[in-house]
């Protein structure tokens, strides 16, 4: 295929879907001064919005799938351009087009994937619930207190597996009247959306709303930052709003209402790294820190590029399923981050987060150096 500026239709579409508001740019290129990837390669979002505005950004081109969708540029951006909806437009052009560059081709396994079984990681749906096995976890109905939700990776990733199991155990200590609903469950749809498949995401989001509905859910208590946000801001366009809680929130409420009391001293010096759907997109800084601090003996130290400013682990925006080379990836970064500090764990509050951290740690050879933990399973092991 050639530059969009051969295929009027594609330029169309591009409109359609937020396109003009690349033409709010003045190319003060301030998103480039902030965009995580010039820590690691040459990329300017600049130059995509200039292509993009004149219509003639090359959809093969590998450079409109390298976003996280982070939100670093539009935080910083004085014009909104609003990068984030306008890059996903471009990539909704080349799904369209079914033209994708080599390193994102395992999009296409996601999408197969989360269309036959409703995750993108090729695990049978009926297995969604096999993580609660032995966990004293019920099948949701309707006078339960809340529904956990724990999201694709923590059902079915051997290692995100213990997110959920760790946030079970609390839940059960707290006296949390909860349940979940296994293989009824959909991907929330966020990182698919992130990559332009609009219908998909549009299809997950539907039949998760039915589910909802069908089995009386009011208030919704999530592991992952993506799920969250996609429920809380995304899902009220069908009509809907959810009371959606994510599990950070949770734990502080329940250690301020006294039904969990971290009690077991926990003597390591850890750091916690802020999730970009969790703290940029979101706000929710303080309650993960606060919780951290009720801990006895942990002692908590900040790196580099905290809170809004955080350093994005490199998953959002659908590259939790892309390939990055060795040597551009911003896990390795945050890894050495967290050890430049002293610090001997470092604590985040998202699956894709873990994933990409996990794999920067062994790739890297530290695996003995700093261990990488979930806040619930820190949480759990104090109780």
């Amino acid at each position: 295929m050639e530059s969009v500026a051969d295929y009027k239709e594609i330029i169309d579409v591009i409109k359609e879907s937020g396109g003009d508001a690349f033409k709010r740019c003045f190319q003060c290129g301030l998103c480039d001064t902030v965009c995580p990837w010039n820590r690691v390669r040459s990329f300017s979002m600049r130059k995509l919005v200039r292509q993009a505005t004149f219509g003639f950004t090359e959809i093969e081109s590998e450079e409109m799938w390298l976003c996280t969708t982070c939100g670093r540029c539009p935080q910083q951006c004085p014009r909104d351009v609003q990068q984030i909806e306008s890059g996903v437009a471009l990539r909704r052009v080349a799904t369209e087009y079914g033209v994708f560059p080599n390193s994102v081709k395992p999009i296409r396994t996601a999408s197969g994937s989360l269309i036959g079984e409703g995750n993108p990681l090729g695990e049978e749906r009926k297995n969604r619930g096999e993580w609660a096995k032995g966990q004293s976890v019920k099948t949701f109905s309707e006078e339960m207190e809340i529904l956990y939700f724990p999201g694709c990776y923590p059902s079915f990733d051997p290692r995100a597996k213990k997110i959920a199991t760790a946030t079970a155990k609390i839940l059960n200590q707290a006296g949390v009247d909860f349940g979940i609903l296994g293989s009824k469950e959909n991907c929330c749809g966020e990182s698919i959306r992130k990559t332009g498949d609009e219908e998909l995401f549009k299809r997950l989001a539907k039949e998760n709303i039915k589910t909802f509905i069908d089995n009386g859910v009011k208030k919704i208590v999530v592991s992952s930052p993506h799920c969250y946000h996609t429920f809380k801001n995304e899902y009220p366009q069908f009509m809907v709003n959810f009371d959606v809680i994510h599990m950070t929130e949770y734990l502080f409420e329940l250690i301020n209402q006294g039904r969990l009391e971290p009690t077991k001293p926990f003597e390591k010096k850890i750091t916690y790294h802020d999730p970009c759907y969790l703290g940029r997109h979101n706000g929710i800084f303080d309650q993960p820190r606060e919780i951290l601090k009720r801990i006895p003996g942990l002692e908590l130290i900040e790196m580099p590029d905290t809170r809004i400013d955080s350093l994005c682990c490199g998953g959002g925006g659908g590259r939790v399923w892309m390939e990055t080379q060795k040597g551009e990836r911003f896990g390795d970064l945050r890894i050495d981050q967290a050890m430049e500090v002293g610090a001997e764990l470092l604590v985040t509050a998202c699956p894709y987060c873990i994933t990409m951290f996990e794999d920067s740690r062994v790739t890297m050879g530290v695996d003995e150096e700093i261990e990488i933990k979930d806040i619930t399973e820190i949480i759990q092991e104090t109780l």
